[in-house]
């Protein structure tokens, strides 16, 4: 099918289902265009090579980053300085393999609000009218928690982590992580962060299914802010209790505002079900009482 037959804003001008492999091919050019796009961000990217590794991948390891300077703005009981190590390689192409899927990382990131555009287009024409009243925003909602938490892990989790992790003393050993290695730990830090940044929206389908209620989350607060804490706890490098609330913060307010989207949207589940039963009694009576007429 052309892509100038597809439309996935409007209804189909014969208003006849799509098919199966309708479908298919829709789905098969939203995926396209959401290629094209992190693809067009990789190549633009991929030419900014000093910028994106001197100032962007090997930012937390130099100790004029933002982080180690906000923390020492507070006072020399806070001011955390990096842990020096040297990145070195092992294989002849793995400076450019890295290049490579640097580029395609970071075009998937500052390309996630467009390629989740596409998904919710080809997803958006089979809900109903409620759902998609309910849902209006998603896009920006997802990609605005998706960059925040990618955002988050690179400024506060990744430099503590690293920092740990390479000032970690183990008999003579020395730290000297691979550029690989070293690449792997910053995704690690940072892409499924932003994933549980997106606990909200998560929350508000999963009630909107039935599988959710704020009861739930609720009875499970106690539990949940234990695993906040010693994540927490793990990935700060010192053991000063106000650094170790900087980082459980954030996530404790993620958590709270999960509650408060899904008591919200099991509130409106519930509005909607009490006027489901009311106007099924209202049917209900209507037909009892044409009974007595009848009769």
């Amino acid at each position: 099918m052309p892509l100038d037959q597809i439309d996935v804003d409007n209804p189909r001008v014969d208003d006849k289902e799509m098919t199966f492999f309708e479908h298919l091919e829709a789905l098969r050019w939203h995926i396209i265009r959401s290629f094209i796009g992190i693809a067009i961000v990789a190549v633009v990217l991929f030419f900014q090579k000093d910028f994106i590794f001197k100032t962007v991948v090997f930012g937390p390891r130099n100790p004029d980053f933002f982080t180690y300077r906000l923390f020492c703005s507070f006072g020399d009981m806070m001011c955390i300085q990096p842990t020096h190590f040297d990145v070195i390689t092992r294989d002849l192409a793995e400076k450019f393999t890295t290049h490579l899927s640097v580029s395609l990382i970071l075009g998937l990131i500052v390309a996630f609000p467009y390629v989740f555009w596409e998904f919710w287009r080809f997803v958006k024409p089979g809900l109903y009218p409620k759902e998609r009243k309910s849902a209006r925003g998603i896009v920006l909602v997802c990609s605005v928690l998706f960059l925040a938490g990618v955002l988050f892990g690179y400024y506060f989790i990744a430099p503590f982590a690293l920092s740990f992790l390479a000032g970690y003393e183990l008999a003579d050993t020395l730290a000297t992580p691979t550029l690989n290695s070293y690449i792997n730990y910053m995704i690690m830090f940072t892409l499924p962060v932003g994933i549980v940044f997106e606990m909200p929206v998560v929350s508000f389908f999963l009630t909107k299914a039935g599988i959710l209620s704020p009861r739930i989350l609720r009875t499970g607060r106690r539990y949940a802010i234990i695993i906040i804490l010693i994540v927490a706890a793990v990935l700060t490098p010192s053991p000063d209790v106000v650094s170790q609330m900087i980082l459980a913060t954030p996530l404790y307010v993620l958590y709270e505002l999960s509650i408060a989207v899904c008591a919200r949207a099991y509130k409106g589940i519930e509005k909607q079900r009490k006027m489901e039963e009311a106007e099924l009694e209202a049917r209900e009576k209507a037909i009892l009482e044409k009974q007595k007429l009848i009769e």
